[in-house]
């Protein structure tokens, strides 16, 4: 296994605790050196809160645990590609380097859909590794949304 796909693990596990709350299941960790310094699953629904996605809570947690908002030669690892908000928080906080599972062809801002990471106009570049893991972040988010498209359609019989 290599080092990647060991943080990525760590990145599903932060997602399993999203689905496992009826959350879109996207998990991130943050990573400095070896150590995991910021989790973050995604709580947009409980939190009605449309900016706590994974990405950014995982970055804030690691802000907070370092005590700077300048996380250099951090890593972020997560489960979906990070759209246009978390791609900004991205640059902004330093990461070094985004590894991430499945692409977002609707928002991915790391390569599907526009490059915002890698774009020379902004002061910080990130580099970025797709699609580790891919099958298995993909897959998590399929069931998701599968299982939720049959709830819809079950609750709509009973209406």
């Amino acid at each position: 296994m290599t080092r990647d796909e060991q943080f990525m693990i760590e990145a599903l596990k932060e997602a399993e605790k999203a689905a496992a709350i009826r959350e879109v299941p996207i998990g991130a960790v943050v990573v400095l050196g070896d150590e995991i310094i910021g989790r973050g699953h995604n709580l947009r629904e409980t939190t009605q809160n449309a900016v706590t996605h994974a990405e950014m809570l995982a970055i804030q947690e690691a802000c907070e645990r370092m005590g700077t908002w300048r996380l250099e030669g951090a890593e972020l690892y997560v489960t979906l590609e990070p759209c246009p908000m978390c791609s900004g928080a991205i640059i902004l906080s330093r990461v070094e380097k985004v590894i991430y599972g499945a692409k977002d062809p609707k928002a991915g801002c790391a390569g599907t859909l526009m490059n915002l990471l890698d774009d020379e106009r902004f002061n910080h570049q990130c580099v970025v590794v797709p699609g580790v893991m891919e099958q298995e972040c993909g897959g998590m988010l399929s069931s998701f949304f599968k299982d939720l498209r049959a709830r819809k359609k079950a609750e709509k019989k009973f209406k």
